[in-house]
C-alpha cells in the first residue's frame, strides 16, 4: 500500500501528471473539469466537492497534502479588470496556509500565483509565475515558458497550452461561465515543476511504499 495524497482543487492535474507509486485522492468543485481529470488520472480517487472544507475534515488521513486554492481574486489580471471584477481576495488561501502549518504533521505545500498585492503570508517558495508555501525546501526549477502566457485565450492557443504541458483532449470546458477556453489549462501547474517539487518532498521525508497516517 503506498503513502496517501491529498490533491486539493486538482483541476486537470496538471502538478500531478508525473508522480507515480503514490495513492491520490484529488478533490474538485466542478464536474466537467472533474470528469476530464478522471480521464487523464483513472486510477486517482476523485471527489466531487468543497476542497477547503474537506482538507478540515480529512487532513488527518493523508500523509502528503498539495492544494492550489483558485487564483483568480489573487491574479493581477484580477486588477486589470478590476472595473469588471470587484471582488474579496479569497482568504481560503491563508486560512489553509496557518491551518496545515499549525495542524497537519505530514509534508504539505500550497501553491498560487503572484499576487497583485505583497503577500500576507512570504511564500517559502517562488518558480516562474508561482508561490509556494511549504514545510520542506526546493530549490528553483528552469521549465519552458509561453510568451505573454498570460494572454493565451484562443482556439489555437489551446493547441499551443496542451502541447506545452503534455496534457491533450477534445472540446472545450468553459472555466466559471467565461469564453476562454485556456483558463483552464492556464490554472495548470507544470507537470515538471509538479515533479520537481514531489521528488524533493519525497526526498525530505519518510514517504515511502508504507503508509505514515497522522490522526
Amino acid at each position: 500500500m503506498a503513502g496517501k495524497i491529498l490533491n486539493l482543487y486538482c483541476g486537470i492535474g496538471g502538478n500531478r501528471k508525473l508522480w507515480s507509486g503514490y495513492d491520490v485522492t484529488s478533490i474538485e468543485y466542478n464536474p466537467e473539469i472533474a470528469e476530464l481529470y478522471s480521464k487523464l488520472h483513472p486510477n486517482d480517487e476523485l471527489i466531487i466537492g468543497d476542497a477547503h472544507e474537506y482538507l478540515r475534515e480529512n487532513f488527518s488521513n493523508f500523509d502528503f497534502i498539495w492544494s492550489s486554492p483558485p487564483c483568480q481574486t489573487h491574479s493581477g489580471m484580477c486588477i486589470a479588470t478590476r472595473h469588471k471584477n470587484r471582488k474579496f481576495p479569497a482568504m481560503e488561501l491563508y486560512e489553509e496556509i496557518i491551518f496545515l502549518k499549525h495542524y497537519f504533521k505530514g509534508k504539505w505545500i500550497v501553491e498560487n500565483v503572484k499576487p497583485f498585492y505583497k503577500p500576507l503570508i512570504e511564500p517559502t517558495n517562488k518558480i516562474g509565475r508561482h508561490f509556494f508555501w511549504s514545510n520542506f525546501n526546493f530549490p528553483e526549477i528552469d521549465y519552458p515558458q509561453i510568451d505573454k502566457f498570460i494572454m493565451q485565450g484562443s482556439t489555437s492557443a489551446k493547441q499551443k497550452v496542451m502541447d506545452w504541458l503534455g496534457i491533450h483532449y477534445e472540446g472545450n470546458i468553459y472555466y466559471e461561465g467565461n469564453h476562454d477556453p485556456v483558463q483552464v489549462l492556464r490554472n495548470a501547474v507544470h507537470p515538471k515543476v509538479g515533479k520537481h517539487i514531489f521528488d524533493h518532498m519525497v526526498d525530505d521525508s519518510t514517504l515511502t511504499n508504507e503508509p505514515r497516517l497522522y490522526r
